[in-house]
């Protein structure tokens, strides 16, 4: 025997036993994730296709920011953006002052 095991033709395989056949696995359709039909909240445009939104998703609040294009007539989201948990978003904010001063230290 192989340090990998047994062989892979020992044994019973699922399709040379005579027991009643399986049925494929139903594929079940996604919903679509139209942005303009989901529940996100959107906060502001920062640009043409650039948006700060408030979402739920599975069951947790995140901040997004994000792009967006539009495809067949809809407004998608693109790769391009953070996600931010409640607490991530409460440490950036609790650091806003310092982002800004080190702005005008740079401007």
């Amino acid at each position: 025997m192989s340090w990998r095991g047994k062989r892979k033709d020992d044994g019973v395989r699922a399709s040379d036993d005579d027991s009643e056949p399986h049925a494929p696995a139903k594929k079940v359709a996604k919903p679509a994730e139209d942005s303009d039909e989901s529940d996100d909240i959107v906060v502001c445009n920062i640009s043409k296709n650039r948006r700060v939104s408030v979402r739920n998703w599975n069951g947790k609040i995140w901040i997004d920011i994000r792009e967006f294009y539009v495809k067949d007539g809809k407004t998608l989201p693109g790769k391009k953006g953070i996600s931010l948990s409640v607490d991530q978003w409460n440490t950036l904010r609790n650091h806003a002052g310092d982002i800004d001063k080190a702005l005008s230290d740079l401007s």
